[in-house]
């Protein structure tokens, strides 16, 4: 089995808090010992995961949340906007991801390119925001297992019935986990297929109570409520429930053939994404008033849109089913989200950006210490929902979460940027060689990331100081949404005040280390895929085994 050539460097003529032994090759500091992850990612897992991994309880129940505070006409618009974003994400990072299949993915990026801050920042927003969504996944599983239990079990137990499904989870070896995830993947993406189906059943009025609909949520001023609020709010929740696609980066770093897993993703997610996300929020706007009492009043799945839906047809037994599928897409979210969060971690140590010891990873190509700090903050998040309500506790780790990805395409714009000027300073030939894979309209995709960001910025400061239901700042709003934006914005200032970090200059910059040319058999893969005809091709995007 191949291991991952990934090389750690340290920061260029800063204070470095490596601790490890090194060489010293001009700029770049070259460690001896490579990052250990076992390439056992295959590309059917990864797009699979890619597009699945999305859907969860995001999706399933806080859309109601969307719905009620922004109208139909906010909810959908919010997530097209969102959808696009995941289709120039994908687009940007991955002629990057492609050239250097590392498993720190944009943070290597960022620092290689960019600046060692910089690449801190990202790193520390994303690990911030994977977690916060470990512990939100774990509050919505307590409130979906009491849709049975009815409260009669403390939460605490839930809680702690959850964190220790994650942790067998990871004890087992990576591919376990490919493998779990890429179930799970199945069975979310199946369901959503069976509920756009009943969905569109639903609107011409099937089901035993079911009537026809006629796009009467849309009128009467309730397409649009709360104006720009509802919709600003919308767009954040929707990044939320979309979740980050640079988790496909990550995978690459782990992958048998990054060349063509991540070029098939780039292609199929933002259709995919877009498809079942925006014809499922277009259905739950035609379907359900966004004055309905259950959105996000009741418990369990009762105060999902989808349930409330076929409940409103009268249609029996579905609410159970879903529930059970919506447990399996909680436990898969929340193990992506251990899963980046700990190669988060690991990568920054292997970068030298934190202590080398992090990075430290077992026979099994798992970071152990990585992990070990981050099931410390993912239970100390996750038992704080017990200090308030769930859906409070929610909102922030919601806004903790949406900041932190957002950010992190904001840093994927400017490394793109910096990437190809780095190709240009050093007459390098990447995107001539043997199947290279470049962004066919650059920069049209990092630029709209870079717009749609400093609208999300601008967004989130103020529904700050101006939230849905006042019009008077206070302390609580503004920290609910700028929190995790302070965070990621003071950490990659103290860290460049403290270790003074300098710009890269592209003349200069790494563009060998984690850079991956083809072998023989991928080539002859490639050479055989490129000979398939049409319809096989057709067949291979979009079947899911």
């Amino acid at each position: 089995m191949l291991k991952s050539n990934d090389t750690k460097r340290g920061l260029a003529n800063t204070q470095s808090p490596l601790d490890a032994d090194s060489d010293q090759i001009g700029e770049v500091t070259a460690i001896r010992n490579d990052a250990g992850f076992h390439r056992t990612f295959t590309p059917r897992q990864i797009h699979v995961i890619s597009l699945g991994g999305q859907i969860g309880a995001g999706l399933f129940i806080s859309t109601g949340s969307n719905l009620r505070d922004g109208g139909p006409g906010s909810l959908f618009f919010g997530f097209a906007v969102v959808c696009s974003c995941v289709w120039a994400v994908l687009n940007t990072v991955s002629e990057m991801t492609i050239a250097f299949p590392t498993s720190g993915n944009f943070i290597d990026y960022a620092d290689r390119f960019v600046d060692p801050a910089l690449a801190f920042a990202a790193g520390f927003a994303m690990w911030i925001g994977w977690t916060a969504i470990i512990a939100s996944e774990a509050t919505f599983f307590s409130v979906i297992v009491n849709y049975w239990a009815k409260g009669s079990v403390h939460e605490a137990v839930w809680l702690t019935i959850f964190l220790l499904l994650m942790f067998i989870i990871f004890s087992l070896p990576n591919a376990v986990f490919g493998w779990f995830e890429y179930a799970t993947a199945i069975m979310k993406i199946v369901v959503l297929i069976i509920f756009i189906i009943v969905g569109v059943a639903l609107v011409f009025g099937a089901g035993p109570e079911g009537t026809m609909h006629h796009g009467e949520n849309w009128q009467d001023g309730q397409a649009f409520l709360n104006g720009f609020k509802g919709f600003g709010n919308s767009v954040l929740l929707a990044i939320l429930a979309i979740g980050d696609n640079t988790f496909t980066g990550f995978l690459a770093g782990e992958s048998k053939s990054p060349r063509f897993s991540v070029a098939h993703a780039v292609f199929l997610i933002p259709i995919r994404v877009s498809v079942f996300y925006l014809t499922s929020v277009a259905l739950i706007g035609i379907l359900i008033s966004p004055t309905n009492e259950n959105l996000l009043g009741s418990s369990g799945v009762a105060a999902s849109p989808f349930v409330i839906a076929i409940n409103q047809a009268g249609i029996k037994g579905l609410p159970d089913f879903l529930n059970v599928i919506i447990i399996f897409a909680v436990a898969a979210i929340a193990a992506e989200s251990f899963f980046i969060a700990s190669r988060i971690l690991q990568s920054m140590a292997h970068q030298g950006l934190i202590s080398a010891w992090v990075a430290k990873v077992d026979s099994r190509g798992r970071p152990r210490v990585s992990l070990a700090i981050t099931s410390v903050l993912c239970i100390t998040l996750t038992y704080i929902n017990l200090s308030g309500e769930g859906i409070e506790v929610f909102n922030w780790m919601a806004q903790i979460a949406s900041t932190g990805y957002f950010m992190v395409w904001f840093v994927i714009g400017i490394t793109s940027f910096r990437f190809r000027a780095s190709l240009k300073a050093q007459h390098d030939p990447l995107f001539e060689q043997i199947y290279a894979w470049r962004c066919a309209i650059w920069p049209v995709p990092p630029l709209w990331l870079l717009t749609c960001c400093c609208f999300y910025i601008g967004t989130s400061l103020y529904l700050a100081l101006y939230p849905i239901g006042s019009d008077t700042p206070t302390a609580y709003y503004f920290f609910q949404y700028m929190i995790g934006l302070l965070l990621i914005v003071a950490s990659g200032v103290g860290y460049k005040l403290v270790f003074r970090t300098k710009f890269r200059d592209p003349r200069t910059v790494d563009l060998q280390t984690g850079r991956r040319t083809l072998s023989t058999e991928e080539i002859t893969e490639l050479d055989g895929y490129a000979a398939m005809p049409q319809w096989r091709k057709f067949v291979s995007f979009i079947q899911l085994w």
